[in-house]
């Protein structure tokens, strides 16, 4: 059996159940990222102020598309908070306040989505399934510049 667009049913299953954790894992991460921009402190401030909220929006847009994509597939996107915190990889992060700290949690943040993204890509990929391969791609190479350039700031 397949669903509306042209994929078996028992792979989009497995997928959204993936898709819906890993928009957990998008979700706990936003809001720890909209915590360290609203508490960094020290002389990079500005900097980093800037840069979180950068990263804040860019993790909303991604749960849009995460979400619409489960929705292609014939899935519902959790969206209940406890729900995600129960499916999430990724733990609240709560009272970090420092350049270095705040810094390293991001990049940590980053390399568990990354981990996700790739699981995810990897069964996408054998699927035949494009339009998440496409998605997954996409984070994936615009979260390995992340990567790259918040490990420079710690050099």
């Amino acid at each position: 059996m397949e669903v509306q667009i042209g994929l078996d049913k028992g792979y989009t299953e497995k997928v959204v159940e993936k898709l819906n954790a890993f928009l957990s894992d998008v979700q706990v991460f936003y809001m720890n990222v909209r915590g360290y921009h609203w508490n960094i402190s020290g002389k990079n401030f500005f900097l980093l102020h800037t840069k979180f909220e950068e990263l804040y929006d860019s993790l909303n847009d991604m749960a849009d598309e995460i979400a619409e994509r489960i929705l292609m597939l014939g899935g519902s996107p959790v969206h209940a908070f406890s729900k995600y915190l129960k499916m999430a990889t990724l733990s609240e992060k709560e009272n970090v306040s420092s350049s270095e700290e705040t810094v390293k949690e991001v990049l940590n943040g980053i390399k568990q989505l990354l981990k996700a993204e790739r699981e995810i890509l990897s069964m996408a990929s054998d699927a035949g399934d494009d339009g998440t391969v496409d998605l997954m791609t996409g984070f994936i190479s615009d979260q390995e510049k992340m990567v790259w350039m918040y490990s420079a700031f710690l050099k």
